[in-house]
C-alpha cells in the first residue's frame, strides 16, 4: 500500500509530459492489451460498456463483474489515484477489503503505475453509465475475510515481480495480457501452479499454449499473428468463447511491436 502512496507522490511532484487526452489514448490502449473490456461489458446481453454484470462461472462459485464507469454512485467516479492503483495491484477495494482473484490482480502487482494511472484517464474520458452491481453467488467455503491470507500465499508462491516484467514480451503476456490466469493450472485454493505455466487449464476448457509439443512449440510466427488478429488457427478452424472475445477486444489491438515481443517471449516458455 505504501508504495501506491509513494508513485502518486512522485508522479504529483513532476509535470506530466503528457495532456490530459494523450494520457487516455495511451490509457484506451493499455486497457485493450489488459483486455478489461469483455470482462467487465455484458456482451452477451448487449450491455453497456464496462459497466459490468458478465456472470463468470467458475469452480468456486459465480462471480459478476463490477461497473468500472465513472458513475460516481455504482461505478468508481469518487475512486482517487491511490484507491484505483490499490485496487488494480493489490486487490485492494477503497474501503480497504479485498476483492477476490476473478479479478486478476495477482497478475496486475507488476503493472507500472503510470499505466495504471492511464487506464484511470481513459475510463474517467468516458460517460458513467448508473448500473448496481450484482452480489456474488459464492460456494460456502469462499470468504472475503479470508482473501489477506490468500494473497499473502499467492504472492509467496509466485515467481519474482522482477522476472515477471524483465521484458516487454513478459510484461505484456504475464502481467498486462494476464494469460496465465487462464492457460496456468491452479491448485484446489486457486493458486496458479507455476511448474505447468501455460500447460492450459481444463477447469477453464483453457488449451495448453506452452511452446512444446503438446503446446503450441510447432506453430510458426505467422500463425501464430493468425491467431492473435483473426483468431484463427493452423487447421482452418477459429477460436470461440471467451478466447473469440480476448482476439476481438484485445489481441487484434496490439501493435506490430507488441505482438512480436509476445511471441518470442512466448517461444521461452517450455
Amino acid at each position: 500500500m505504501w508504495g501506491s502512496r509513494i508513485w502518486v507522490l512522485l508522479l504529483s511532484l513532476f509535470p506530466l509530459t503528457l495532456s490530459a487526452q494523450s494520457m487516455a489514448d495511451q490509457g484506451q490502449y493499455l486497457l485493450q492489451l489488459a483486455n478489461c473490456y469483455s470482462c467487465h461489458t455484458d456482451t452477451e446481453n448487449d450491455g453497456p460498456a464496462l459497466a459490468g454484470g458478465r456472470r463468470l462461472e467458475t469452480e468456486f462459485g459465480i462471480f459478476w463483474t463490477p461497473n468500472i464507469t465513472p458513475d460516481s454512485e455504482t461505478g468508481i467516479g469518487h475512486w482517487s489515484d491511490e484507491q484505483f492503483i490499490a485496487a488494480v495491484r493489490h486487490g485492494r477495494a477503497p474501503d480497504g477489503s479485498y476483492y477476490f482473484p476473478a479479478f486478476p490482480y495477482p497478475a496486475y502487482r507488476n503493472m507500472e503505475p503510470g499505466d495504471i494511472l492511464a487506464i484511470k484517464a481513459y475510463l474517467f474520458s468516458q460517460a458513467g453509465v448508473r448500473q448496481e452491481n450484482r452480489p456474488h453467488e459464492l460456494n460456502w467455503y469462499v470468504k472475503r475475510w479470508l482473501m489477506p491470507v490468500w494473497t499473502k500465499l499467492n504472492e509467496l508462491l509466485s515467481p519474482d515481480q522482477e522476472e515477471q516484467a524483465a521484458s516487454r514480451g513478459a510484461y505484456l503476456v504475464d502481467t498486462l495480457g494476464h494469460c496465465n490466469e487462464c492457460h496456468t493450472p491452479r491448485n484446489r485454493i486457486g493458486i496458479l501452479d507455476w511448474g505447468q505455466r501455460l500447460r492450459g487449464n481444463k477447469d477453464l476448457s483453457a488449451p495448453d499454449i506452452s511452446w512444446t509439443d503438446s503446446g503450441i512449440g510447432q506453430w510458426s510466427d505467422d500463425e501464430l499473428v493468425d491467431l492473435f488478429r483473426y483468431g484463427a488457427l493452423p487447421d482452418g478452424d477459429y477460436v470461440a468463447d471467451h478466447m473469440a472475445e480476448v482476439v476481438e477486444y484485445s489481441t487484434s489491438k496490439w501493435s506490430e511491436d507488441d505482438l512480436k515481443a509476445a511471441i518470442s517471449y512466448i517461444r521461452t516458455i517450455q
